[in-house]
């Protein structure tokens, strides 16, 4: 007959939680904590089984280990131990100690502790400053009472020690995770800013200037200069409807397929309503992107443009001090690849300019939630419309840090314009 341990002396006991403790502490690999618990769980107590489950945040179970004599894994845990043993524990915070838990009535002849033919049961919460991070749990099926009470107070102590050791295993796993992905994230940004222009254009009687700000480590916007001939060039801004990577990958997709789209064979309203049947053939479910392209003729200024579902672009006309919207042609891209886009014109006399935004401008909240907003964005342009292209963005910079403060902005912002002297 199995028979458990029996009650140790007081400086026996010390010594043991010390080596134990010596023993979890010495990695922080979690696998190797959770299997260093288990294999002395079960060796101490004699135990037939022993298993650890961990909870996510979410409370969700995780059996992170589970182990029957001579260090066999077990198939199928989450089937194989009596979870109203498990969920008790759990919830009040308790240790339980079952001579046989066939007859106890505390668990009323459960159907799992039936089923599995379960006898005698310790289990323990395992807790960090009095949270509940995970369960222990060491049973025998074919003999009852061989756990006593002496045992149940050697596991508690025991897991008071695991659970701190299992804790510091899964924060520095959590904080290398983290590590790995900021680099991986960071690499993502660099790749990103590189389909990005390194440059603006330099043309005779004309100012460019853009920036761009994403809100996280990778953006969904993005900005594009394209040659379009020897005296066109054509202007894009985008917006994904998405955030972080996903966005991210998609803006690289949609800035490939507009390069390759546009001609200078082409009108505008050709070249996105092609782009846009390529977006489509492979653009993920309910992935789709508001975009403006604007073919500019640097000789006569006349701009032909598509609008395609984006925040309509700001013409200020030097001649009367007005500032015109320039309205959509079409819907956004990458939801119907029948779509026909449409194109409109005006002509950039010198002195005019056009802004190019994305709605990350005019969304940008401030500490009262208000928005920066369009009669805002208006008002700076009318102030400055004699600035340089570069000073004006510069100062729609400002104003932003100033509306924001110390709010982080919740999408991105890109700004692009294009000023005729």
């Amino acid at each position: 007959m199995t028979t458990s341990s029996s009650p140790q002396p007081p400086g026996d006991r010390l010594a043991l939680l010390y080596r134990l403790s010596q023993n979890f502490n010495s990695s922080l690999d979690l696998n190797e904590v959770l299997n260093r618990v288990i294999d002395e769980v079960i060796e101490i107590l004699h135990a037939e089984r022993g298993f650890i489950m961990l909870f996510a945040p979410d409370g969700s179970q995780n059996f992170s280990v589970a182990r029957g004599l001579e260090r066999k894994t077990i198939d199928q845990p989450h089937s194989q131990v009596s979870q109203s043993v498990v969920q008790k524990v759990a919830t009040e915070g308790q240790p339980i100690l079952t001579s046989d838990a066939q007859t106890d009535e505390r668990f009323n002849m459960r159907q799992s502790i039936m089923l599995l033919g379960l006898r005698s049961i310790l289990c323990v919460p395992l807790k960090v400053k009095e949270h509940v991070i995970g369960v222990g749990y060491a049973d025998n099926r074919f003999e009852a009472a061989i756990f006593t009470q002496a045992d149940l107070d050697l596991l508690s102590a025991i897991a008071s020690i695991a659970a701190i050791a299992i804790e510091n295993a899964r924060l520095y796993q959590m904080a290398v995770e983290q590590g790995r992905m900021q680099r991986e994230l960071q690499m993502a940004r660099e790749m990103q800013s590189s389909f990005l222009p390194q440059e603006v254009p330099q043309a005779p009687g004309w100012e460019f200037a853009a920036r761009w700000q994403p809100a996280r480590e990778v953006a969904g916007d993005y900005y594009d200069f394209i040659p379009a001939g020897p005296d066109s060039l054509g202007l894009v801004i985008a917006d994904v409807t998405d955030k972080g990577a996903p966005a991210a990958l998609f803006m690289i997709f949609t800035n490939s397929i507009v390069r390759a789209s546009v001609h200078p064979t082409m009108t505008p309203a050709d070249s996105i309503t092609n782009a846009n049947r390529l977006i489509c053939a492979k653009s993920p479910n309910a992935m789709f992107v508001s975009l403006v392209y604007i073919l500019l003729d640097l000789k006569t200024g006349q701009a032909t443009y598509v609008n395609a579902g984006h925040n309509p672009p700001l013409h200020h006309q030097e001649e009367n001090g007005q500032l015109a919207r320039l309205s959509r042609t079409g819907m956004v891209l990458g939801i119907d690849p029948e779509t026909p886009y449409v194109q409109a014109g005006l002509t950039l006399q010198p002195g005019d300019f056009l802004l190019l935004y994305t709605d990350g401008l005019i969304d940008a909240l401030n500490a009262r939630e208000e928005e920066f907003g369009m009669s805002h964005l208006e008002a700076i342009l009318r102030e400055n419309q004699h600035a340089s292209a570069e000073e004006i963005i510069y100062l729609l910079e400002e104003a932003i840090v100033e509306h924001t403060g110390d709010i982080t902005p919740f999408d991105d912002i890109t700004l692009l314009l294009v000023k005729r002297l």
